[in-house]
């Protein structure tokens, strides 16, 4: 379960939204979170690499030969 608050101007254009379409709040609150979760997941994961990078790095042609890409 999961309650949030939110501005009132978004909470009136989702209740519109609803209301126009015959769906939930709820429904388009999911839809939202699931489509952006993602994207929001590889963001922090980029900026903890970013912040926190591995001892070694490897050049494409090391990366090509492990992955027996080359051709």
């Amino acid at each position: 379960m999961l309650a949030i608050r939110l501005p009132d101007e978004i909470e009136k254009r989702l209740e519109s939204l609803a209301e126009k379409t015959g769906r939930t709040k709820s429904f388009y609150a999911r839809e939202a979170i699931m489509e952006h979760l993602e994207d929001i997941e590889d963001y922090y994961l980029a900026v903890h690499r970013i912040e926190n990078p591995p001892e070694r790095s490897w050049s494409l042609e090391e990366l090509e030969k492990d992955f027996d890409l080359e051709g």
